[in-house]
């Protein structure tokens, strides 16, 4: 009788939805936009079904876009918008390169390499915090690309973290808030070449002479959101102290459970048969000359196809950034996690660690840990697809309204870039609407002697906000991979990172952007009174986790 009850109310609630839902004439550009993305998240972060909770934003959106109708929207999901997000070759190679990564983690697992990297860093990683901070560093040393910071770090780093007591949650959140604020900022990075070009676009259609690098190295010092999340990072991982509930997560971390009793892991290899038998030798660099493969395979990748697309270009130069900036970063990361798996596998094959038929065999496990998000990913894309069809974003930005002092663009467009990349879910697709949006808007309300500054802040303002928002959205795929290669629950990611990142930005708010547009107070001093409250609320505010 229940279940009848439980049937009767979905069905009810479909009919009411059917009743009011707008056709896409009515829903594009329109509040309506904003249902579905909001729709997902909050359900959720509410009942920490992610699956359900995208296709179900999926579902309302698609049919939004078939003229309101639910039952054709269903369809849809999987013809339409499904199909599209795959048929992306960047999210295909996002997949592969996941795949692969998966795999050689399964062969490094199963043949010792993973346990054998944690007994030679038990000496110096001797406790939770020095732990925290070697994944720390890890990810700020590891800054050419932000997926190859998340799934190297992660999946190095995790049987460490495990072995001295340290949440998941806590590792996921190393892992995601250094991977893109490292990689956004380094002049050598598969970010570069992207934020470039936007800049040059936007000044060139501005009828601007500035130097798009030029201004691009002006702006640095303003992105407060990327600089102080790594300061929080830091701060966290090194204090011993922490707040919300992360707190609750580290304090359950060192009394033995790493994860949640109900967390569901996007990628969990303790229980696919990976963990290598008591007899085999663990040998550290079974893990690490893969993971050092991936990592030269693909800084050397980046320079010979930024080179060689220089070169088609007619360009000859020695500018490092430049070259790496004109990569084919998802080529190289393809590349790089093929040869890491095949390191992998005839390391251990040749040493007799694992037969063939056994090395291929974790492989193939490896592959399937990563199933789950996969479908993540693929509803995630699929609600970026929607989103844009709904313009999204275009309701976003025009919300702001166009009556703004020139000194107070910068804080607005953060906010701006902040929710429009939580609610569809991507920093790139973020920057790409609002550079050329931003940009002219600066030229055109500013005296021509601040264009230079204004353009700089504000460029950095776009790029800070683009990072946050992907930090707190539940969509964002460089959070579902932090949570994948952390083997964490990704709901649980999300819900222990957000009040840090949310931190992070309204400091970048109320120390850097505002202070700056109404007080003229200077850079140099905005940032280390970031740091000063960072240190100060941690103290303050946070908690021992070890009291």
């Amino acid at each position: 009788m229940r279940r009848l009850v439980q049937a009767l109310g979905v069905v009810l609630v479909l009919v009411a939805v059917q009743a009011v839902l707008p056709g896409p004439a009515a829903a594009k550009a329109s509040w309506w936009s904003l249902v579905p993305p909001l729709l997902a998240i909050t359900l959720a972060l509410a009942f920490k079904d992610v699956i359900l909770s995208l296709f179900l934003g999926v579902w309302l959106g698609a049919a939004m876009l078939d003229g309101g109708n639910l039952a054709s929207g269903f369809l849809r999901v999987v013809d339409t918008h499904m199909r599209t997000a795959l048929v992306n070759s960047n999210h295909i190679s996002i997949i592969v390169f996941s795949l692969l990564l998966g795999g050689m983690v399964g062969v490094m697992s199963r043949s010792g390499g993973t346990l054998g990297i944690v007994k030679v860093l038990e000496p110096l990683a001797t406790t939770p915090a020095r732990a925290q901070f070697a994944a720390w560093l890890m990810g700020v040393l590891i800054f050419f690309d932000d997926y190859a910071n998340t799934l190297i770090v992660g999946t190095s780093m995790r049987p460490v973290t495990d072995r001295h007591k340290t949440s998941r949650e806590k590792l996921a959140y190393l892992v995601d808030s250094t991977a893109a604020p490292v990689a956004c900022l380094a002049l050598v990075s598969t970010w570069i070449g992207y934020e470039v070009s936007l800049l040059g676009d936007a000044l060139k259609a501005g009828g601007s002479p500035l130097n798009p690098f030029s201004v691009f190295l002006s702006s640095i010092p303003y992105a407060f959101y990327p600089l102080l999340a790594l300061v929080i990072t830091l701060v966290s991982s090194v204090s011993g102290r922490d707040w919300g509930p992360m707190l609750a997560a580290e304090r359950r971390a060192r009394a033995g459970e790493v994860s949640a009793a109900t967390a569901r892991p996007l990628a969990d290899y303790e229980s696919s048969g990976l963990v290598a038998d008591e007899e085999t030798p663990k040998r550290w660099f079974n893990a690490a000359i893969p993971v050092v493969t991936v990592v030269f395979a693909t800084l050397v990748g980046l320079f010979l196809t930024g080179r060689g697309a220089l070169r088609a270009k007619g360009v000859a130069t020695v500018d490092l950034s430049r070259i790496v900036g004109a990569s084919d970063p998802f080529t190289v990361l393809l590349w790089a996690s093929l040869l890491g798996l095949t390191v992998a596998i005839i390391l251990a094959v040749l040493q007799g660690l694992l037969s063939l038929r056994d090395a291929l065999d974790a492989a193939v496990k490896g592959f399937a840990s990563m199933l789950m998000a996969i479908v993540v990913l693929t509803l995630a894309w699929s609600l970026g697809e929607v989103c844009g069809g709904l313009e999204t974003a275009r309701y976003l930005v025009g919300a702001v309204g166009p009556h703004l002092a020139p000194a107070l663009i910068p804080a607005a467009v953060f906010t701006v870039a902040a929710v429009v990349s939580f609610a569809t879910g991507t920093s790139w697709g973020t920057m790409a609407i609002l550079t050329p949006l931003a940009v002219p808007l600066v030229l055109i309300s500013a005296a021509p002697q601040l264009h230079h500054h204004l353009v700089a802040e504000t460029v950095a303002a776009v790029l800070g906000g683009s990072v946050f928002g992907d930090h707190c959205s539940p969509i964002s795929d460089t959070t579902i991979m932090s949570s994948m290669a952390s083997s964490c629950d990704h709901v649980d990611h999300v819900r222990t990172q957000l009040p840090y990142a949310v931190l992070g930005a309204l400091l970048a708010l109320v120390v850097g952007y505002l202070p700056e547009a109404l007080f003229n107070v200077p850079v140099f001093l905005s940032l280390p009174a970031g740091v000063g409250v960072i240190v100060a609320w941690f103290w303050i505010v946070g908690r021992p986790v070890e009291s």
